[in-house]
């Protein structure tokens, strides 16, 4: 067996930078919704803006990401800092719908020139003995990211939301510091290659019609199902489960002290646990990522990816009883979609970028990205306008049943793609 290659200093530092980006991006994405309820907008206004957002964050990564192949991961990271800290900032002074969606498109492409950019640094610094190990650490610090940013703008909102726009912004900054001082460039082939040459790749790669019609599959029937969890489950836990039973069952469990941090007082003086706190997976995933790399790094790729569908699939049944049985049963459903989504993500996302050589990293990753984009375009119209009809209805818990639907059917579609087109090739280094 061969001895696993150590990371160099270049993979911790692109890995502390992306702590930084995910504290941002989601301590403001995962309170969104309840920010857009607050100033008085529908849930139809809200899937429109998170549709196009999500748009952009992932259709831009396929440029972007051959960007950075042409001139350099480090100065398209200073680009997208560039765009995105005064995007953040305009948060605080615009209040109108045309005003925020203008906004939240700005983050979005300030976003999507980032997202390719470490990944791509982690793919090209890390060979076959330690590819699962370096997805599997670099999933982690999203989620450590992920966590934190939306306790701490969940917390600063209660006060004022201009204290977590101000907080995502601080954190921007300091990853401008990183970068410029410590993130030094990983080698690899790219000269004489032009941007050009680069861009007639891209249509090179999306011409391969059984690479672009496993991309839109994967687009329509995992990341779309995907992102309807992070565009509703902070909005379902904070509007239609019992948030206060939830602070007691936190209080009992953990203590008041962890628990009244994670909550606020409503305007009868009852405690209710903050929805954007606990409705996302990264809490869950910064603690069991590795573990889950480690104890799955040998299984085939695409069957260990179908198991991880399934098991988000019966997160989100969970969630749905959590609604019309015990409100604690939003912990059991978050914990089932996280282990799902630990299992399924980084593999799907290691499968596609090791089909790549690594003089076409940001490519590959890029052309990853754009399923992400087919499902993130699509999942804030179809699932938030879904939701806000079934929630009028009184019905709010359908929502994650039709999702658990959605999954398995996934699970079917792919099984017949692998059957009639078989897998793909990964490249050895």
């Amino acid at each position: 067996m061969k001895t696993r290659t150590p990371f160099p200093p270049v993979f911790w530092v692109a890995n502390s930078i992306e702590i930084l980006e995910r504290f941002a991006y989601y301590g403001i994405y995962m309170g969104f919704g309840i920010y857009m309820e607050y100033l008085g907008y529908t849930r139809a206004q809200l899937g429109i803006v998170q549709s196009i957002f999500l748009l952009l964050s992932y259709f831009v990564p396929v440029i972007s990401g051959s960007f950075a192949d042409r001139y350099g991961f480090k100065r398209v990271l200073i680009v997208s800092y560039v765009a995105y800290l005064p995007s953040i900032l305009l948060l605080i002074v615009t209040k109108s719908f045309s005003g925020i969606a203008l906004t939240m498109l700005s983050i979005g492409l300030a976003a999507g020139i980032f997202k390719p950019l470490v990944l791509g640094t982690v793919r090209t610094v890390t060979d076959s003995t330690n590819k699962s190990l370096g997805i599997g650490v670099f999933y982690a610090m999203v989620n450590v990211g992920a966590s934190f940013g939306p306790v701490i703008a969940g917390r600063l909102r209660v006060i004022s939301w201009n204290y977590a726009f101000f907080a995502a912004g601080i954190a921007i900054a300091i990853m401008l510091v990183i970068t410029i001082l410590f993130y030094k460039e990983p080698p690899r082939e790219t000269h004489g290659i032009t941007l050009k040459q680069k861009f007639r790749d891209i249509g090179t790669a999306f011409s391969d019609r059984k690479f672009a019609s496993f991309l839109v599959i994967l687009g329509l029937f995992f990341w779309l199902p995907f992102w309807a969890f992070f565009n509703l489950c902070a909005l379902y836990i904070d509007r239609n489960v019992d948030t206060a039973s939830l602070y007691l069952s936190l209080k009992a469990i953990l203590g008041t002290g962890f628990a009244n941090f994670i909550s606020h007082e409503d305007e009868h003086g009852v405690r209710r646990v903050l929805g954007e706190t606990i409705s996302h997976t990264g809490y869950i995933i910064m603690i069991f990522q590795v573990f889950v790399s480690r104890a799955f790094e040998k299984f085939p790729a695409i069957p260990l990816f179908l198991f991880g569908l399934l098991v988000s699939a019966a997160g989100f049944v969970v969630l749905g009883f959590a609604n019309v049985s015990s409100a604690s049963l939003v912990f059991l459903g978050i914990f089932l979609f996280a282990i799902g989504e630990m299992v399924s993500s980084p593999r799907i996302q290691e499968y596609i970028t090791w089909i790549a050589p690594k003089e076409k990293a940001g490519l590959y990753v890029g052309s990853n990205f754009l399923a992400m984009g087919i499902g993130g375009a699509t999942s804030g119209v179809i699932y938030t306008t879904l939701y806000g009809y079934l929630r009028d209805q009184g019905q709010a818990e359908r929502v994650w049943f039709i999702l658990a639907a959605h999954l398995v059917a996934a699970v079917i579609v792919l099984m017949v793609f692998k059957r009639v087109a078989g897998e793909f090739k990964e490249q050895e280094k």
